[in-house]
């Protein structure tokens, strides 16, 4: 079975210097019907004036994936990461793929990094198999050519095939299709999946979807994504 959450459905804040589509309920938007999907929490699709972002708060017992789209992202925790004298700059940048494990508990910030232009990411928020984890930072870079055609993996347990990697059961793959290129991603029928479209437009399973539409699958055994129009896709393989 395939639902369709289709991008104009989703919640909507406007903050000024933020714009964000929530695609679950989140903050004060709230909808019973639209909680998750499977160990899949959030997705919010946030737009970030610049010289502004989201000052220093906390999370805890929660993997958060950024995935920026457009622009760059600064990011600061109390891990050390993003601070002077750090290996880590925290700044990221389309191709890049962040993880953060809240863990017991970890403050940070987030900043739009460019001087002159709005910084478009999508924060993802995924259940981990576990409670009060040590906190932990991970950040990758995935170029447009490993994503080209086909769908990569981004995240996963373990960092499997060179991904980021998740303290979660979920996978997360990211693809760029466009004309004739198309991918199928075999499915284990007794768990759900979820696919977003980040920009563009792309057939799944036979069912067009634009840029925020999403769809969610339950009992599928193979999804299969064609006729892309400068599409740039995340697949999400979840558990209940």
């Amino acid at each position: 079975m395939i639902t369709l959450r289709k991008s104009e459905d989703r919640g909507y804040a406007d903050h000024g210097w933020l714009k964000s589509y929530h695609s679950f309920s989140f903050a004060d938007y709230h909808d019973p019907k639209h909680m998750g999907w499977g160990n899949l929490r959030v997705i919010n699709e946030d737009r970030v004036a610049a010289g502004t972002g989201f000052g220093t708060h906390g999370h805890r017992d929660m993997e958060i994936v950024s995935y920026v789209l457009d622009g760059a992202l600064a990011h600061q925790d109390s891990m050390g990461n993003g601070t002077a004298g750090s290996a880590n700059s925290g700044v990221i940048r389309p191709g890049d793929v962040q993880r953060m494990t809240a863990g017991t508990g970890v403050r940070h910030s987030e900043f739009n990094h460019s001087k002159d232009g709005t910084t478009h990411f999508l924060q993802i928020w995924i259940l981990p198999e576990q409670r009060n984890l040590t906190p932990g930072y991970e950040q990758k870079h995935f170029d447009a050519a490993s994503k080209r055609g086909r769908l990569a993996l981004v995240a996963a347990p373990g960092g499997e095939g060179g991904a980021v990697t998740l303290n979660a059961d979920a996978r997360i793959h990211a693809g760029l299709f466009d004309g004739a290129e198309q991918a199928t991603l075999a499915l284990d029928p007794s768990r759900p999946a979820y696919v977003h479209v980040a920009r563009g437009q792309i057939d799944v399973n036979g069912q067009t979807l634009k840029a925020g539409d999403a769809a969610k699958l339950d009992g599928e055994a193979q999804l299969a994504l064609s006729h892309g129009q400068g599409a740039e896709v995340l697949v999400f393989e979840l558990a209940r």
